[in-house]
């Protein structure tokens, strides 16, 4: 293993690290406020990525495509949340479990009457093709490092209107004590209605950072959905620090377990072994490492802290 192989993967641990933030940032914040589990979260993420892919087609812009894709983003949160969420938002979890499960369903078989099964083609921008050397060795493309540069943007902002705003200081007592704003003259759905939009964005503006990486098509957010998931329990729910810190954790665990796990068992219980142990335990990782954050704190790194 040379330097520049494990500093790249490093890096992909963190930009795989910020795309499940944009998606469980969002999550955390709607499981945290509205107590609602939204199965449909990987259906958001999914439309982000063919809104900006469709649109930056259609405009010849990426820029443009990307700022109205997100647009677009934020009203389908709103509409979603106006036509289907509210009416869930006072039920129990089985039965949100199984309306967004419905959702998912929906959303899925829509999408592949529209544009069909086969991915959709979402090349890199072209000014920000390439790749740039970091050292001598590894040159490393620029459209990942722009998804970290976005990722880390993105938290801060977060963080910030969290942290530092009346609108963010609504959503933490919105999160503990819904009544009680509600009392205080707050109107509590449109609170709720705003924090859905914003986390259908943020799924998409992941979307729109992953699209040109991966497979566009119906099913791409499945798997970040069980992810994100992960990160949300990892992190506590509710908290944002938390969601970043367990998304860059299980970057790096994912990362880095499925690019070196396979040869270090190798060199342990020989090829044979390894061939079969490797990449089932290099899938068991992010799992394993759930189930030990949990079992010294049951709430996750940051559950039940203001943050």
């Amino acid at each position: 293993m040379t330097a520049a192989l494990f500093i790249s993967q490093l890096l992909n641990g963190l930009q795989l690290g910020v795309i499940l933030f944009l998606v469980a940032a969002g999550l955390t914040l709607v499981f945290g406020v509205m107590d609602f589990i939204n199965l449909a979260h990987g259906v958001q993420y999914m439309l982000g990525a063919y809104l900006v892919a469709v649109l930056s087609a259609w405009s010849g812009s990426f820029a443009l495509g990307l700022a109205l894709g997100l647009l677009a983003a934020l009203a389908l949160g709103f509409v979603m949340e106006v036509l289907v969420f509210r009416h869930l938002t006072r039920r129990d979890h089985l039965e949100q479990v199984l309306a967004t499960f419905g959702l998912i369903l929906v959303v899925t078989e829509g999408v592949r009457m529209i544009f069909g099964s086969a991915p959709l083609p979402f090349p890199v921008p072209a000014a920000l093709n390439g790749s740039v050397t970091l050292f001598e060795g590894l040159n490393y493309p620029v459209w990942r490092l722009v998804i970290l540069a976005v990722g880390i943007a993105v938290a801060v902002l977060l963080w910030f209107l969290v942290n530092r705003t009346r609108a963010g200081m609504l959503v933490r007592a919105g999160s503990t004590h819904p009544e009680t704003v509600s009392a205080l003259g707050v109107d509590i759905d449109r609170l709720f209605l705003f924090v859905f939009a914003f986390g259908a964005m943020l799924a998409g503006l992941a979307g729109a950072m992953a699209g040109p990486l991966v497979s566009v098509e119906p099913t791409m957010g499945d798997k970040v959905l069980i992810l994100a998931f992960v990160v949300v329990v990892i992190g506590g729910i509710g908290s944002i620090k938390g969601a970043f810190v367990a998304a860059i954790l299980v970057g790096l665990v994912d990362t880095l377990g499925r690019a070196f796990l396979p040869d270090l068992l190798r060199a342990l219980v020989g090829k044979s072994a390894a061939a079969t142990a490797g990449p089932t335990l290099s899938s068991m990782l992010i799992y394993l490492l759930m189930a030990l954050v949990l079992s010294f704190r049951p709430a996750g790194l940051f559950g039940g802290r203001p943050s």
